[in-house]
């Protein structure tokens, strides 16, 4: 799998950084953010359709709306290779 690095927050210090990637190959974003806390997580939970909890091999994570526009080019990067 390659990933294509799309950006980093901008008010990253380095060492807790919510970052984006782009996986043209498997047409995926791949997301690095916070983690959940536990009124958080149960929010999700509650809020969703599944009306389940979130299984253990997936996280619920924040990422800061300043990264919108990494998000916008890592969705178009995976759509372009899904029409390619």
């Amino acid at each position: 799998m390659a990933l294509r690095f799309v950006g980093i927050d901008p008010n990253t210090d380095l060492e807790h950084c919510p970052t984006v990637w782009a996986d043209e190959e498997a047409g995926e974003l791949v997301l690095q953010g916070w983690k959940a806390d536990p009124a958080l997580r149960a929010n999700c939970e509650a809020s969703s359709p599944a009306k389940g909890s979130i299984p253990d091999s997936e996280e619920g994570i924040r990422i800061p709306a300043r990264m919108v526009p990494m998000i916008r080019e890592a969705c178009d990067a995976v759509e372009r290779s899904a029409i390619q």
